[in-house]
């Protein structure tokens, strides 16, 4: 081996290492972890106090309780639809006790659902209340027990809490429920005293702690609003050291875990103040606030009318409301980023397929078909221009010989050849260049939308949206042993560096033994790099392997020389000989 080739080879290696041992760091921030693909809410030690406006680590429980005991201290309305489940706690009027009764925690069959909610002194304390703030009039504060119309709330039977305060206004709060997630919320005063009063409706979602699920640089976790058309994901700190207002007419406000969303949603055409609020105790509080109080004169009322989401982030689901209910960038609450314009598309025809085929795995084999369809006129562009490169190379090596010591004359006089014999160097890329924005739409997919959630595929494939859980490296789980992250690659990442290990191999071998050393370790490369990636975006990339497979053979036989090897000029010293 030459000594440049010899450098050449170790760059290549550190680079190759660096790669494999520093990659799992990467995957922790940037791509899914390997765990169960579920989130349970984990608690925290404060809870923000009633009020809008405060801080929301005071008032901080001395001693975390168990939930039963806490939900069964206070009096409360059951809410039960057909995706959800839970109370409503009339001391304060939070929703503060809510089940996601059609997600399981885990793929596992005796899996509990998840909570989303629960009270305050309780482990993962999370729940939504509902109030006014006035001046003249004492409005009902945390501590007071409503009155309730009836026992349960469900889609056929609103429930309507009442409060009389002792300057005589009265104060009611219309619950209702659609057959999802989304309540509607009611708020009435009656001025019921003999003086006016000015009244102020708020709401507010309080969180005890951060989400379990890591804010990740492809998918948002944390504090949302929406304000001025335009969704703002904010981060966890930003929220601890400065509050975050937005004033807007029309917007939303909340928290959204990787797969489920809070939000208190104003009326959409009243001015508001949006605030998100944190401590450094990590306690955090949405809410919301009428930018202008309300002026009651006695014998009249006043009725506000708002809505709180609470559950899956359904893409359909979230579409409908906003476009529907006219809930303004409702649908950004999953953060599809400035790719949206390709990821929603593959989305809804992903979507479509598996309505069609009733296994999201052959869906996605399906989607991956279609696109090598649309692109197989481009791929036979490709392989033309290979195959004029590959007829051109003996003069092209003529005209680096010949201009060796003037490297601007070269490029010139090669440029010129490219034109005369009508090929372009950079035709064979562009494939390539469309299959990648394609490739991270559909791992945003995959990766953003709570509908491949825990959908299996064949065998021991329970979740595509997660890694492959079984590695032969403990014997596919005989061995009690977990292995480093970085070398538990499972069965389907294998199958890919086989797939892609063929392709390289039906490629004519490069003529620099650079190349040949890259190419020989390339498949084995990406097995590794690959392997954190949802199984979903794996199966894509393997049909994809496969059938650029069967495209090569067959466009080979269109253009046999491909596959002849270009020869390399002898050494000069043979030349003399």
């Amino acid at each position: 081996m030459k000594k440049d080739d010899q450098k050449n080879f170790v760059i290549f290696a550190l680079l190759a290492a660096l790669i494999l041992f520093g990659w799992p760091q990467i995957t922790h921030w940037i791509f899914p972890q390997q765990q169960p693909a579920s989130v349970k809410i984990e608690g925290g030690k404060t809870k923000p106090v009633a009020n809008a406006g405060t801080d929301p680590a005071a008032d901080s429980p001395k001693a975390l309780r168990d939930r039963q005991i806490v939900l069964a201290e206070t009096p409360r309305v059951q809410i039960e639809t057909p995706r959800l489940r839970g109370s409503i706690n009339l001391k304060g009027a939070r929703i503060d006790d809510l089940v996601l009764s059609q997600y399981a925690e885990t793929v596992a069959k005796d899996s509990p659902p998840i909570h989303l909610l629960s009270p305050s002194g309780t482990k993962g304390a999370y729940f939504a209340q509902f109030g006014w703030q006035g001046a003249g009039v004492e409005a009902p504060g945390p501590d007071t027990i409503w009155q309730a119309s009836g026992t349960k709330l469900t889609p056929t039977t609103p429930v309507t809490l009442t409060s009389q305060s002792p300057t005589g206004q009265l104060f009611r709060i219309e619950l209702s429920v659609d057959d999802n997630y989304m309540f509607s919320i009611r708020q009435t005063v009656a001025n019921n005293g003999s003086a006016p009063v000015s009244v102020t409706p708020f709401a507010l979602v309080s969180r005890a702690d951060r989400s379990a699920d890591p804010d990740q640089w492809a998918a948002h976790v944390g504090p949302i609003a929406s304000a001025q058309g335009k969704a703002n994901y904010v981060n966890w700190g930003d929220v601890e050291s400065t509050p975050q207002r937005f004033d807007t007419t029309g917007g939303w406000v909340g928290y959204t875990d990787h797969y489920w969303l809070t939000a208190l949603v104003p009326d959409q055409r009243v001015p508001v103040e949006l605030q998100q609020r944190g401590s450094t105790g990590k306690a955090y509080q949405a809410d919301y606030r009428l930018a202008d109080p309300l002026e009651l004169a006695p014998g009249k009322k006043v009725t506000y009318n708002s809505r709180f989401f609470a559950g899956a982030k359904e893409v359909k689901l979230l579409d409908k409301y906003q476009d529907e209910l006219g809930i303004v960038k409702f649908g950004h609450a999953i953060d599809w980023g400035w790719y949206g314009i390709i990821e929603q598309p593959i989305f809804y025809y992903l979507d479509w397929l598996f309505r069609i085929a009733g296994n999201f795995g052959v869906a996605i084999i399906l989607l991956t078909i279609t696109i090598r369809l649309l692109l197989f006129p481009i791929a036979q562009r490709q392989f033309a221009s290979m195959a004029a490169m590959r007829a051109v190379q003996p003069k092209m090596k003529a005209l680096q010989e010949r201009y060796k010591d003037d490297k601007q004359r070269q490029q010139q006089e090669i440029m010129k050849l490219y034109k005369e014999e009508k090929v372009n160097p950079l035709a064979g890329c562009l494939p390539i260049l469309i299959q990648i924005p394609i490739m991270f739409a559909l791992y945003k997919v995959l990766l953003l939308t709570i509908e491949m959630r825990h959908q299996p595929f064949v065998g021991w494939i329970r979740d595509l949206s997660a890694p492959d859980p079984l590695t032969p490296l403990n014997l596919f789980g005989l061995l009690a042993f977990t292995p480093p992250t970085f070398i538990a690659i499972g069965v389907i990442p294998i199958l890919l560096g086989i797939s892609m290990y063929f392709q390289f191999k039906l490629n004519p071998a490069p003529m620099d033994d650079m190349q040949k050393q890259i190419f020989g370790i390339m498949p084995w490369m990406m097995m590794f790099l690959m392997a954190p990636f949802a199984v979903g975006l794996q199966v894509y990339w393997i049909t994809s392997n496969v059938l650029t497979i069967a495209q090569q053979w067959l466009l080979y036989q269109k253009h046999p020389s491909l596959k002849e090897p270009i020869k390399k000029d002898p050494p000069k010293e043979a030349k003399a000989k």
